[in-house]
């Protein structure tokens, strides 16, 4: 493993709850079985080239002790993370040819299916928080054991929004930011149009919208501003699994390691985001993400900054 031992930056960790799991992919490159994946799981390690972590997730008898060690190196808390008699979370999916959709084939939740997040004391006077798109039930009984976070991010997807909007608007309430794709800000704003869907989310509670737009980028939404953060240009693309839940754990690691996530450093993080992102869509589960350093990552960002100049 070539990635720097333990994050950078130790005194502001970020408390991230969602899965962690197994993925069966059938990819272009071929099919790949038992990849070590989940939200929680790219999330932290994506958090920790910025900051520490604390991880709230279940797993299996099944999940390999090897992949706690290395979170551990790389500087995430892993006294969250339940083991549960039983088989981890699976999920089987078939991406097109392009990489651009993707087709999922089966989902067995296994020990997830009876998950119910239980925060370590110490965690629970996290400043920055990062809720996976997990049941909206679930973020819910989080924030409920919370003290009083500074920041909190929530992700989301259709399920939800489409099974459980009553709930999921409760959380959209407390949250000071929301994490979702191009699909699924249509699906909650029920408005085809990317500006004025954002402007409907925005009046359902949280203070700014990040949309997630794969290889066309991401654009934050708030009450002053619209901003743009482009993907980053890759010579190879193996697998996009992961990068957005990626994408969202650099983004709040970046603004926990900055301390005060104002106007300026949301824009900042997003492109520090998309960078992070980029690095996982380069390789196969969450192996990429646990080899970069943080001068690999410092380098590309300095590249994307380069594309973005106009003068």
């Amino acid at each position: 493993m070539t990635a720097a031992t333990g994050s950078a930056f130790t005194d502001n960790p970020v408390l991230i709850v969602g899965s962690m799991a197994f993925d069966d992919l059938e990819l272009p490159s071929g099919a790949e079985k038992n990849v070590v994946g989940g939200s929680a799981t790219y999330a932290s390690v994506a958090a920790t080239l910025y900051t520490a972590a604390r991880v709230v997730a279940v797993v299996g008898s099944d999940f390999p002790n090897e992949t706690i060690d290395l979170l551990k190196i790389r500087g995430v808390d892993v006294d969250g993370i339940e083991h549960a008699a039983g088989k981890t979370f699976r999920w089987v999916g078939r991406y097109a040819q392009n990489l651009a959709s993707r087709e999922t084939l089966d989902t067995q939740l296994n020990v997830f299916a009876d998950f119910r997040p239980k925060l370590p004391d110490a965690y629970r006077d996290s400043r920055f928080v990062l809720l996976g798109n997990i049941h909206p039930a679930l973020q819910l009984e989080v924030l409920a054991q919370m003290k009083a976070p500074e920041l909190v991010v929530a992700d989301t997807m259709n399920f939800w929004i489409s099974g459980e909007r009553k709930l999921l608007l409760d959380v959209l309430a407390k949250v000071d930011a929301l994490v979702i794709n191009d699909e699924e800000l249509r699906q909650l704003s029920e408005d085809h149009n990317l500006k004025r869907g954002a402007q409907a989310v925005l009046k359902m509670g949280p203070k700014r919208l990040v949309v997630k737009r794969g290889d066309a980028g991401a654009m934050l939404f708030d009450d002053e501003s619209i901003f743009f953060a482009p993907a980053y240009p890759l010579e190879t693309e193996m697998d996009p699994t992961g990068a957005g839940d990626s994408f969202a754990g650099a983004v709040v690691g970046f603004l926990a390691r900055e301390k005060t996530p104002g106007h300026a450093t949301w824009r900042q993080a997003l492109l520090a985001g998309a960078t992070v992102a980029s690095f996982c869509v380069e390789g196969v589960g969450t192996k990429r993400l646990f080899d970069v350093t943080h001068q690999q990552v410092a380098d590309r960002l300095r590249d994307l900054l380069a594309i973005l100049d106009a003068e």
